[in-house]
């Protein structure tokens, strides 16, 4: 959109997840194809994952309908195998922390969307992507437990994963390092570390396509060191250090789909935004009844 002098407006963006298939662009749907779903066959390949599930036993889902296999499938190219790797690695990480889901009110997260540290774009970049973006220089410890910083990803994810769109293109992180400290460097222990790429690589049903640094200083070094153990080869080849150079990430990402603080045109929206469209828009149809099967509490 453009004003009347010819400067570059963006358009008014709607917090709402994309939950059916209709939604999914053409383009998409031949990304999908070419990632090994196939129209014709795919009820099949879900029947053999549900029979390859039942004959392994490793895990037990609590649900085994095609819509909610299908997203497993996704995550890992149809590729039953590695699906049910991802399965059981995410029951795993659900039996590991339970404390992250059960009696989980969302709705009771709002502190950590007003401090700023964590939210999700509510519109998508070029390759259809929603982007995660962190900024932990604004994290307080002493307000925001890392739990709770655990808990609101996890939120996040899970509403992510419910989107056909997201299942197939998976999503982008960016993390903000700007005025990290010593404060923070000493809650990034090996273990919090862990669980933060299970959620962003190893134990979620859906994909992260690029994790992105950007402003980072001194303390980086240190901190990557607590997580480099963690990641695998592919995702370090996913991973982009670009400091201050806004440039260097629109190479990745269209300025035109990124917050004016990375160059871009979108203003910032807060986490809490995504609270109030779960009050508003989903209270009693099926992503609530989703996530309450999760263990999440609406009340």
């Amino acid at each position: 959109m453009t004003t009347s002098s010819g400067r570059r407006t963006m358009p008014t963006i709607e917090h709402k997840l994309n939950i059916t298939e209709e939604e999914v662009p053409e383009h998409i749907r031949r990304l999908a194809q070419e990632q090994g779903e196939c129209p014709s066959s795919k009820d099949k390949v879900i029947e053999q994952f549900r029979n390859y599930i039942l004959e392994h036993n490793e895990c037990q889902p609590h649900r085994s309908d095609a819509k909610y296999l299908e997203k497993f499938l996704r995550a890992r190219y149809w590729k039953i195998e590695n699906s049910y790797k991802l399965l059981c690695s995410y029951y795993k990480f659900r039996e590991q922390n339970k404390s992250f889901y059960e009696k989980v009110r969302p709705l009771d997260l709002r502190h950590v969307g007003q401090s700023d540290i964590l939210t999700v774009t509510p519109y998508r970049d070029q390759h259809g992507h929603r982007i995660l973006i962190y900024r932990f220089g604004l994290w307080r410890p002493n307000r925001v437990t890392v739990d709770d910083i655990f808990r609101a990803t996890i939120v996040l994810q899970e509403l992510g994963s419910l989107e056909p769109i997201s299942q197939i293109v998976g999503g982008v992180g960016i993390f903000d390092l700007k005025d990290l400290g010593l404060e923070h460097i000493l809650h990034l222990s090996p273990s919090v570390a862990q669980k933060m790429i299970a959620l962003l690589v190893t134990s979620m049903p859906i994909r992260t396509s690029a994790l992105h640094i950007v402003n980072q200083n001194w303390l980086f070094n240190a901190a990557f060191k607590i997580f480099k153990p963690f990641l695998n080869a592919a995702m370090r080849e996913k991973l982009y250090i670009h400091g201050s150079d806004m440039t260097s990430l629109h190479k990745h990402i269209n300025p035109e789909h990124l917050p004016k603080r990375y160059g871009g045109l979108h203003e910032d929206y807060s986490y809490t935004l995504w609270l109030d469209m779960l009050k508003e828009q989903c209270s009693g149809n099926s992503v609530q009844k989703d996530m309450e099967q999760l263990g999440f509490i609406f009340d």
